[in-house]
């Protein structure tokens, strides 16, 4: 009897999408292995008038998701890794990391076709406090208005006139077949990424260690380490999925070159460095580009977002 690995996801389209990319890798790999989809709704999906920092942040797009493996109605789970808090629960961890897609954030608007082209006061949509503080601090003018939901209800939102630009994940556009509606791609150096935006990760239970086995040739060695720096760099500032941190990294001449950013999304202050070393040391750069952002005052950006944050739950 051939065995069954069970995949629990999200609902969306797009979480469907990459769910069923990852079960498809494996049936190739795994030609006797059975895979089923088990989608599910989570809090962070059903709850669409408030902001996800007021709920806890973006780790309620996985606490259902877990929970389903730890009662063995799942096997493993499918995220967008820039949706994964930097620290799992116990019992819990990133089996596999795919290779990353595109990184960048992409302006979407029906009349207009680069952010700078936008006229004074135009609204833009965006509940992300990243974007908010980088939009703050190219385009100070701009009425900058929350907006949530899956991708489509998002570009529905969008062309029935609510806003005149939104900004939205590259990858996720591509991945639905949407890349056409991008106008412009906000990329590095003049704008950072989350940390670990445009890759996938498979969360697994630790112990599992037939489940780990199927999954490792999944797992993307540069993808792992870049990302890696990302994390180990955001989780050093002490932030989560709902801060305003971006973060990426890049291999060039067997060196790992990592920018990381800091913001305001209130006044659109940048607190912004890079570094580099080899390609070994990803966690430890992350840790110290932190480090050099917190002695310039970084510390003081996330109290005012993180304090208010802790105060409502």
């Amino acid at each position: 009897m051939s065995a069954t690995i069970r995949i629990a996801t999200r609902q969306s389209a797009l979480a469907l999408w990459q769910a069923e990319h990852v079960a498809q890798r494996l049936r190739r790999l795994h030609p006797d292995l059975q895979v089923q989809l088990q989608p599910m709704s989570t809090r962070g999906d059903e709850v669409l008038d408030r902001s996800l920092a007021e709920l806890g942040g973006k780790g309620l797009f996985l606490k259902e998701l877990e929970v389903s493996m730890l009662e063995g109605q799942a096997d493993l789970a499918v995220h967008s890794l820039k949706d994964v808090p930097v620290e799992l629960e116990p019992g819990f961890t990133l089996a596999a990391i795919l290779t990353r897609a595109d990184m960048a954030d992409a302006f979407v608007s029906v009349r207009y076709p680069r952010l700078h082209s936008l006229p004074h006061g135009a609204r833009v949509g965006t509940s992300s406090l990243r974007r908010q503080a980088q939009l703050r601090a190219l385009r100070p003018d701009l009425q900058l208005q929350s907006l949530r939901g899956n991708v489509n209800t998002r570009l529905a939102r969008l062309e029935a006139g609510g806003y005149d630009a939104i900004i939205l994940a590259a990858a996720g556009l591509e991945r639905l077949g949407l890349a056409a509606v991008i106008q412009e791609r906000l990329a590095p150096p003049d704008w950072l990424p989350a940390p670990g935006q445009g890759a996938i990760a498979i969360e697994a239970r630790a112990a599992d260690v037939r489940i780990m086995e199927w999954l490792q040739p999944l797992d993307d060695y540069e993808t792992r380490c870049t990302v890696s720096a990302e994390r180990a760099f955001n989780a050093t500032l002490g932030g989560n999925c709902s801060v305003p941190v971006g973060a990426y990294a890049v291999l060039g001449e067997q060196r790992l070159h990592l920018q990381g950013l800091v913001g305001d999304a209130q006044t659109g202050k940048l607190i912004r460095d890079k570094i580099s070393g080899s390609l070994e040391q990803a966690e430890g750069l992350g840790r110290r580009l932190a480090e050099a952002l917190l002695a310039r005052g970084a510390g003081d950006l996330l109290a005012a977002v993180i304090s208010p944050q802790i105060s409502k739950r």
